[in-house]
């Protein structure tokens, strides 16, 4: 079935792949949500299964929980754990200083929380996620429901003075009815277009009445792992300033993975 998958869906396993070796037992791990974590979740079940590694792990959002559970990691709340090793996580953007865009999936609130907790947040993603500049992707904001529609006109009426391309903002659906967060809340995608100082509209947004969190992930991430969809890795570490390249193979797995690319 690993053979089957699209490059891209290919570049996402190996990133996750790489980046499950990073895990070692006793440690107690963040685990994100979104597609490339699903990647990372069912890799270190398989560990779990073949190779009898034991950590905790903290899901990130419900769905996570439940795949964590499934293959057979065991999961703890952040509340039990107070402090991780280690969180490995998604991203929607990431650039060259690796900052992030977060939040497509809903969960950025708990994300942000959990990698702040961690001695050290590692993001996964496929090359095609890195960016000269941040905005491309719609920029998630979560927003209490109270008032939303005050809080997204406070949000436009700041984009003003920001450097941004685009000021327009969307309520997110799902079906008919608001998209809603595991916390109860909203979430308003800003289409910013580019974002010409992360740092400024991080700080900004969280100023605004009604906004909980932003998904602008600001000196947040230590390590980044792309993949490609050739197999490749490069593993970039900002602290230490290095690069490393790897190559993993796409070897089968039905039993592991048959369901994981959607």
């Amino acid at each position: 079935m690993i053979g089957e998958l699209s490059p891209i869906e290919k570049a996402k396993f190996v990133a996750a792949k790489r980046a499950a070796d990073l895990v070692e037992d006793g440690m107690r791990v963040g685990l994100g949500t979104g597609s490339t974590a699903a990647w990372l979740v069912r890799c270190l079940g398989e560990k779990v299964r073949d190779q009898g590694l034991r950590f905790r792990g903290v899901p990130t959002s419900t769905r996570t929980a439940e795949l964590a559970r499934e293959v057979g990691i065991e999961v703890t709340s952040l509340d039990e754990a107070r402090w991780l090793d280690l969180t490995i996580d998604g991203a929607d953007e990431f650039d060259g200083e690796q900052n992030l865009i977060k939040g497509g999936g809903g969960a950025l609130l708990q994300e942000k929380i959990v990698a702040t907790a961690s001695d050290q947040m590692v993001v996964i993603a496929d090359v095609g996620k890195e960016v000269e500049a941040l905005g491309a992707f719609p920029l998630p904001v979560e927003v209490i429901p109270f008032g939303w529609q005050t809080t997204q006109a406070l949000i436009e009426e700041m984009l003003v003075s920001m450097d941004v391309l685009g000021r327009k903002s969307s309520l997110r659906m799902n079906s008919s009815a608001p998209f809603v967060t595991d916390e109860g809340n909203h979430i308003l995608d800003l289409h910013l277009g580019r974002i010409g100082n992360p740092r400024q509209m991080a700080l900004a947004l969280n100023q605004v009445p009604g906004i909980v969190e932003n998904g602008l992930f600001i000196d947040i991430c230590d390590i980044v792992v792309v993949g490609y969809g050739d197999g490749r890795v490069e593993l970039r570490d900002i602290n230490e300033g290095t690069v490393e390249h790897d190559r993993l193979d796409l070897e089968e797995n039905e039993n592991l993975f048959s369901d994981i690319a959607d």
